[in-house]
């Protein structure tokens, strides 16, 4: 899906007719559950085309058998007839727009949580080289092309083909020879509608790849609205978003030109075959080989006719629209899980020891981020890693969680590689406390039961009591049941990481890990924080992302990380002692408190 990122559309992204067949395939597989709305709907279309075209065979035999004879009787009863087949068409067709949107829009939720569940189960290097942008636009511009498909579009590519091929049927039925010269344009209509196919797939693939990069454009400088005020840069963000915008509306644009010059086309053959109707009809009534209410017949089945062509001429940008996006959907739901459990996997062990075997990783295959580093940690101990930004501190922490797998090496916790463990249960004994946690729309309450759902109120009570912030939350204007707001904007800083470790305390796991976790913590509730994280590693493995080297120097054993390379590994005492990276690292650190407090 990389190309959505470049702005072009590679020739391997281009539906040809085998992949427009798999996709439709699927389509037909994925709406079997409703396949009994679907069969009724298309009988309820089978009766709107029979009794559409029964109207113009009634206007024939009112024609000859009650106007040009005089029988009252026919003309009559010929009323009659189109006046009930009128009624049978408005009842039909009623039942089959609600029957097939309702189908149809169950198909659509369908895909909407299976695009949402393969989304949430990626793993972060699936995050990692994904648009933010071009992943909303798949849940909103594909599916807004799908849902006026099938509110409208669908219903009318499926009576305009019953309607094309019933007319065909009843003109041949009427007069062969006629139907013959009549649709001498056709061929002409076939090698537009062919060019058309062609031009119109690259045409809309490329409009998908614009939305997807305007939409990214515009998160992007929503999101980061504080920084563009800030520094003034709202006319480069803006010039930005405009070229962007610029590209989208020209791919709009070729689409509407390609469209521009077809549609035309089928109008014109439709006219010219009237006009040889008419004319034609006129002449075979006057050599008497017709009857006037044939020829009557014919030029109102004749529209019938064009009428779906012209339908299916302006339905085929909408098709080509929506298989596009249904392409690119099913890409998305296909999309390997990289971070999963085998079936009946084992739970990780209950205990026992960390081990870093080896372990190599990259975010990028040609850009190692770690390499060779081997270490094992006792069940129950405390260590900091710490380093330069960029080192590969984080990274390490990330591995243990198995937010990622290593590229090479293992880790193993137990003896088991965590690879072979159930992803569950592992994600029940190891928990990670970020920089920043992140807050959902809802309560404090509902915010920190996001790590064990059903917690009770009681017990998100108990969790945040024991390490010390229930008062906390206490005196929020609601208590627990405040409302945060979105992303916890109506929380500080330092109150959302206390939910953060509120949610820690709830699963209670056997391994934590603490990615520098009070480096965005206002000062107001800092020590509250530390408070709480020192409750919270109490009788556990722990593992801290450390940037302040005081934290370091109350962990059991402190883990040097340099270019990617664990250098060194020893108390704090010692690799002071020892005169290497870490001693640097903590005279530079000291350093910088004297200057402060002076």
């Amino acid at each position: 899906m990389g190309f959505w990122m470049s702005g072009g559309v590679e020739d391997g992204d281009r539906l040809d007719r085998d992949a427009t067949r798999k996709v439709l395939r699927r389509t037909f597989e994925m709406i079997g559950p409703y396949r009994h709305q679907v069969i009724g709907a298309l009988a309820l279309l089978v009766i709107f085309s029979l009794t559409s075209l029964a109207g113009p065979l009634l206007v024939r035999r009112a024609i000859d058998g009650g106007l040009e004879v005089g029988d009252r009787g026919v003309l009559n009863t010929s009323i009659m007839g189109y006046v009930v087949a009128a009624i049978l068409a408005y009842t039909s067709f009623r039942l089959a727009i609600g029957a097939l949107a309702r189908a149809g829009e169950s198909f659509l939720r369908d895909l909407r949580i299976k695009v949402f569940d393969r989304i949430l189960h990626q793993s972060m290097a699936f995050f990692d080289r994904e648009n933010a942008g071009v992943l909303v636009s798949r849940m909103t511009s594909d599916v807004d092309s799908l849902q006026i498909l099938v509110q409208l579009g669908l219903l009318m590519f499926i009576t305009a083909s019953l309607l094309l091929v019933a007319s065909m049927v009843t003109l041949i039925f009427l007069d062969p020879l006629l139907l013959v010269l009549c649709l001498l344009t056709m061929p002409v209509v076939a090698a537009a509608s062919v060019k058309f196919h062609r031009e119109s797939n690259r045409a809309y693939l490329s409009v998908r790849d614009r939305v997807g990069t305007t939409l990214s454009s515009l998160q992007e400088g929503i999101s980061g609205v504080r920084v563009v005020q800030a520094f003034a840069r709202e006319e480069v963000q803006i010039d930005r978003f405009a070229v962007t915008n610029r590209d989208l509306f020209l791919s709009h644009m070729r689409a509407v030109k390609i469209g521009a010059w077809y549609l035309p086309v089928v109008e014109l053959a439709g006219a010219i075959s009237t006009a040889l109707a008419v004319g034609l009809g006129g002449w075979m009534v006057r050599e008497g080989r017709v009857t006037l209410g044939t020829v009557a017949a014919f030029v109102l089945i004749l529209q019938t006719m064009f009428g779906p062509v012209q339908q299916l001429s302006q339905l085929f940008n909408m098709v080509q629209s929506a298989t596009a996006a249904l392409h690119k959907l099913y890409h998305l739901i296909d999309e390997p899980v990289a971070i999963s459990s085998a079936l009946n996997a084992p739970s990780l062990p209950a205990s026992g020891e960390i081990e870093l075997d080896d372990v190599a990783f990259g975010y990028a295959p040609d850009e190692p981020v770690l390499s060779g580093v081997s270490l094992t940690i006792a069940d129950g101990e405390r260590i900091a890693f710490v380093g330069p930004t960029g080192a590969g501190k984080s990274t390490i922490a990330k591995l243990v969680a198995r937010l990622y797998d290593p590229t090479g090496g293992s880790v193993r916790i137990g003896g088991m590689d965590l690879r072979d463990a159930d992803v569950e249960s592992l994600h029940q004994q190891i928990v990670v406390v970020p920089q920043e946690g992140f807050l959902f729309a809802g309560t404090v309450a509902e915010n920190i039961s996001v790590a064990r759902p059903g917690a009770t109120a009681n017990e998100i009570r108990a969790a945040l009591d024991r390490i010390g912030v229930l008062a906390v939350f206490d005196r929020l204007p609601h208590g627990l049941d405040t409302e945060v707001q979105e992303r916890g904007s109506r929380l500080s800083a330092g109150e959302k990481q206390l939910v953060s470790l509120g949610r820690a305390a709830l699963v209670d796991p056997r391994v934590l890990i603490l990615d520098e976790a009070t480096s965005s913590v206002d000062p107001g509730t800092e020590a509250i924080v530390e408070k709480a994280m020192e409750t919270l590693m109490q009788d556990r493995t722990v593992i801290v992302i450390a940037h302040r080297l005081s934290t370091s120097q109350r962990c059991d054993r402190v883990g040097v990380i340099s270019a990617g390379e664990l250098v060194e590994v020893g108390t704090h005492d010692d690799l002071v002692t020892l005169g290497g990276h870490y001693a640097e690292l903590f005279d530079a650190w000291s350093q910088g408190l004297a200057g402060v407090h002076g």
